[in-house]
């Protein structure tokens, strides 16, 4: 006896089966186009159909996602569920299926975020008539990816803790032997990581926020050359290398007349381009004028010369600003790009880079401190 019931989403597992079925229903054409291009995107086999609940209409469809670069051995599997009123009046839905994520256990914070994608500050806006999905996956990428290296780096300082802990339990007496070898050896060390001659490092008040700590240092420099010194510097303090993100970084640096400049991360996702984004916008703010609206190339000539090169001497340009992060266990979104920026100009602020060019920089001795 052949049966009269008429097809669901649900009679067709391989993905190209159900988005042929889609296509069929005029309604549904979008979602059909849109499963389309994320099989595109993620790859054939990336993306599955679900038949675990066939009792009603909604579409289920999973889909795995590999992380980017430097993380390419780890993924995540997310279920997205299409109720038949997508995406005219309903959002769509998103679980995160995978337990772990790398070596960690997923957690309930994460697992409810990737929930609340789309009713969310955090996640993704909704309009009525738009298909979406792509847009939540790439949100919930993007937020696994941070949680993932949050926990790296409080794995990490865990670790650097236990040492500590392990060389103050177990201290061991001087060989008399070997003392002249390692004196040597710690000469070498520090050696390495010795400011550069004539660099003073303003240290800005730490900004805390939910148990995270922000915390700005800047100073001149007049060579590019000095830059790694002065991270190397920075980097063998031990309370500064165990931050989650230790040296996000940017300098300009200006010889002669070319204009040198770059940016780090530091395992903080954009956040050197922010801080290099910052100097360009404190740099364009202290220019006078025509330079500012037409471009130092437009107004190069004779009767600007003198102009340019008392722009060239300002020290706003010969600046390198560090920001150290410490993760306090909640995640903060994009606060902390604002924290980030307010501890950099913060520091900047007490180094006297941000007081108008007048032939001479006064530091400002409100709050923070030398190093």
């Amino acid at each position: 006896m052949v049966s009269s019931r008429p097809p669901s989403p649900h009679d067709f597992q391989p993905i190209d089966d159900l988005i042929e079925y889609l296509i069929l229903d005029p309604e549904r054409e979008a979602v059909a186009s849109e499963i389309e291009v994320l099989k595109s995107i993620y790859g054939d086999e990336a993306i599955r159909s679900w038949k675990r609940f066939p009792t009603d209409d909604t579409l289920r469809f999973e889909v795995t996602i590999d992380f980017p670069t430097p993380y390419d051995d780890v993924t995540i599997k997310i279920l997205i569920s299409l109720l038949a009123t997508y995406p005219s009046e309903s959002p769509p839905q998103l679980q995160l299926l995978s337990r772990y994520i790398g070596a960690f256990g997923v957690d309930s914070a994460l697992f409810g975020s990737v929930l609340r994608t789309y009713i969310s500050t955090n996640g993704v806006e909704w309009t009525e008539g738009a298909v979406c999905v792509f847009d939540g996956l790439q949100n919930v990428l993007d937020r696994c990816v941070q949680w993932y290296e949050e926990r790296l780096s409080a794995q990490k300082s865990g670790e650097l803790l236990r040492e500590d802990a392990l060389t103050t339990a177990q201290p061991t007496a001087p060989d008399p032997a070997l003392e002249q070898t390692e004196f040597s050896h710690t000469s070498n060390v520090q050696e390495t990581a010795n400011l550069p001659s004539g660099i003073q490092i303003y240290e800005a008040e730490p900004i805390v926020d939910r148990k995270s700590t922000f915390v700005g240092r800047a100073c001149s420099i007049t060579d590019p050359s000095q830059v790694p010194l002065i991270l190397s510097y920075l980097s063998s303090d031990r309370h500064i290398a165990r931050a989650a993100h230790p040296v996000i970084n940017a300098w300009r640096c200006q010889v002669e007349r070319t204009l040198h400049q770059d940016n780090d991360d530091d395992g903080e996702t954009a956040a050197g381009s922010r801080l290099s984004h910052l100097l360009q916008i404190l740099v364009s703010t202290s220019l006078p004028w025509p330079l500012r609206h037409y471009g130092l190339l437009w107004c190069h000539s004779p009767a600007t010369e003198p102009t340019l090169q008392c722009l060239s001497s300002q020290e706003l340009n010969n600046v390198l600003v560090v920001v150290t992060r410490y993760f306090g266990g909640i995640h903060l979104g994009p606060d902390r790009f604002k924290h980030i920026n307010q501890a950099a100009r913060n520091a900047l602020e007490l180094g006297g880079f941000l007081d108008e060019v007048d032939g001479s920089r006064k530091p400002n001795p409100r709050g923070g401190r030398k190093r």
